[in-house]
């Protein structure tokens, strides 16, 4: 007996092929599918460098599953930004997996590594490789990684990204409103220095670069 093997339709063929991964350069330039979404070329620059003037990070050469993480918070309420938590949540998990793919395969700044045995001079320098130990302040770079390069997914990079950015960043911890961090630890460490601390150890990692210094 013949068993006869009849063409499948389209809608029956789409069932069993996979389905197609989000366009990262779309997300990206254009926004997401959901209006919601505006491009992420707006605010973060045609490359991912960033937008220091208006205090916009960049994003090019952030490892993909830190800034995953940030969309999440973004999304949860669990870092608090105007801009961004609208955004995150609309953003469907394949958007998010693919633009921060994208993002992370694009270059970072090159830097020169300079690590806690290196010679110091100046607050911010120092607050970087040596840290303040009589309050319980560890070195940057500790985490950071050498000239703040960044660690993993949890430490990111801090040379190549603004200032204004990093202060900003350091700020929002003093405040409490960025709480995302593991144990507390940034929370600790900002609450613990002063203004003209985080202005310098801010300008210090900004200056390791030309991306950072000039933005």
């Amino acid at each position: 007996m013949k068993i006869a093997h009849w063409p499948l339709t389209g809608a029956l063929m789409a069932a069993f092929l996979p389905a197609h991964a989000a366009d990262s350069t779309a997300v990206y330039t254009k926004g997401g599918a959901n209006p919601a979404v505006m491009a992420c070329i707006t605010c973060h620059g045609a490359e991912g460098e960033g937008m220091a003037a208006a205090g916009f990070p960049r994003l090019a050469g952030l490892p993909a599953g830190y800034m995953r993480k940030q969309l999440g918070d973004f999304a949860s309420g669990a870092r608090a930004n105007p801009t961004m938590q609208p955004i995150a949540a609309a953003l469907s998990a394949e958007e998010a997996d693919a633009v921060t793919a994208m993002l992370a395969d694009k270059p970072g700044p090159q830097v020169e590594r300079v690590g806690r045995t290196s010679a110091v001079e100046g607050l911010g320098e120092t607050l970087a490789l040596r840290g303040a130990w009589e309050r319980n302040i560890p070195e940057c770079v500790a985490c950071h990684g050498p000239s703040g390069v960044g660690v993993g997914d949890a430490f990111p990079p801090l040379a190549g990204q603004s200032a204004q950015y990093l202060a900003s960043q350091l700020t929002a911890w003093r405040q409490g409103t960025r709480k995302n961090d593991p144990n507390d630890l940034m929370g600790h460490i900002a609450r613990s220095l002063t203004d003209d601390e985080v202005k310098a150890v801010s300008a210090y990692f900004a200056g390791l670069t030309d991306q950072g210094a000039a933005r």
